[in-house]
């Protein structure tokens, strides 16, 4: 317990230099902070060209070495029949809580906007978001903007471009390009800043986030069903944890490589059924990618492999959320005919001939964020709809 606290206390101080975008954790680098990283010329840091030279964070490549480490033996107790049966229960069922957090949270509220929320829901996804911890509801969306609007180019934190093991997990182990703080400093985030439920969430994240996250469901196998201490540390926090942000980062890496590109066949993002049932809905990428504002993040409603968006229709049901976006079916059949790669249902047979790709992943054609970017063009803002509409003001 004690190296718990001074490892957080070790954690407040440092930079956010390895942090995730849609999915992961950072776990220090130096003293210096984001903020002096955002406004400051990056052509040289440390004495090293940022432009190309990775500087490796040694903290974070240990810590995830302990984190997988700590996996495996946590699949070694399971599978020898040495945890009680409920721990593993409650360790998946805590992963799903609070990958909803992200999910529905994090992810298609905060980042995209792509719905409005009652304060009580928004309480709800914030906690559940601690629990996940993958940064603070601000610095995550502006990671993951900042990935949406300069997609597979160098200002996106995890460029696919550079392979999978580095969109996956390595772009966690080393400083950030410079072209992430330079681009990520013009994100407009005057969204969150009125949210004073994200604010909230930043300044005590550090110290709310490990009792969520580790202390909480460590503590309850212990309380409830006398699970063995440090087998509930390894399974009902340390395998929960690993495994939960393993399948996220499928998002970032296997659902910018494997799949179908029904929708824009230029860019890297896919569709990919395996990724959308490990992460919950996340891995109709390539739709999510060329409609980031549809509060689905995919085409159908499907709740067998989207479970975030049963959450926010259920949420629409009795008004915690509302003004729920999505896209019109023309407005699809508009897109999938010029730039899809054949593969979408609508498309004929004979449509389908279509000349062999390079498979080089071009920059979208106008990449936005999401709702509140300036770059939306009005016809795509004129055939959006809008379900669950509220005329009152967001509280």
């Amino acid at each position: 317990m004690t190296v718990l606290v001074i490892y957080f206390q070790e954690f407040s101080t440092m930079t956010t230099g390895s942090s995730l975008a849609l999915a992961g954790t950072y776990f220090a680098a130096n003293n210096k902070s984001v903020d002096d990283d955002l406004t400051t010329p990056l052509t040289r840091i440390s004495g090293k060209r940022r432009d190309y030279e990775w500087q490796i964070v040694w903290r974070n490549v240990l810590g995830f070495i302990y984190l997988h480490a700590g996996l495996l033996y946590g699949f070694y107790l399971i599978l020898t029949g040495r945890v009680k049966f409920w721990t593993p229960v409650f360790a998946v069922t805590f992963t799903i809580l609070s990958a909803l957090g992200v999910t529905a949270g994090a992810h298609r509220l905060w980042a995209h906007r792509a719905y409005k929320a009652r304060w009580p829901l928004r309480l709800i996804l914030a906690l559940l978001q601690t629990m996940a911890f993958q940064n603070h509801i601000y610095e995550w969306v502006r990671d993951h903007r900042v990935h949406h609007k300069f997609t597979e180019t160098d200002a996106d934190p995890h460029n696919a471009k550079r392979g999978f093991f580095f969109s996956h997990i390595g772009w966690l182990m080393v400083r950030k390009h410079k072209e992430v703080f330079e681009k990520g400093a013009g994100i407009d985030l005057s969204d969150l800043e009125k949210d004073p439920i994200v604010m909230l969430q930043k300044k005590t994240y550090l110290v709310v986030m490990p009792i969520l996250c580790f202390l909480l469901p460590s503590w309850i196998p212990v309380y409830c069903w006398g699970e063995d201490p440090w087998t509930s540390w390894y399974v009902a926090s340390i395998w929960r944890y690993t495994m939960s942000l393993n399948f996220t980062w499928l998002v970032n890496s296997a659902a910018h490589i494997w799949g179908n590109k029904p929708f824009d066949k230029n860019i890297g993002a896919t569709d990919n059924l395996t990724v959308a049932i490990w992460a919950i809905g996340e891995g109709w990428h390539n739709y999510h990618h060329v409609f980031p504002w549809d509060y689905k993040a995919a085409e159908l409603g499907n709740y067998r492999t989207n479970f975030s968006t049963a959450l926010i229709d259920l949420a629409a049901k009795y008004g915690w959320a509302y003004d729920l976006k999505t896209v019109s079916t023309q407005m699809i059949l508009n897109r999938v005919t010029r730039t899809g790669d054949g593969s979408h249902p609508s498309v004929s047979e004979a449509s389908k001939q279509l000349e062999e790709s390079d498979h080089d992943h071009h920059h979208p054609e106008n990449p936005v964020f999401g709702w509140t970017d300036a770059d939306i063009s009005e016809e795509d803002r004129m055939l959006v709809e809008i379900t669950h509409k509220i005329d009152e003001k967001d509280d």
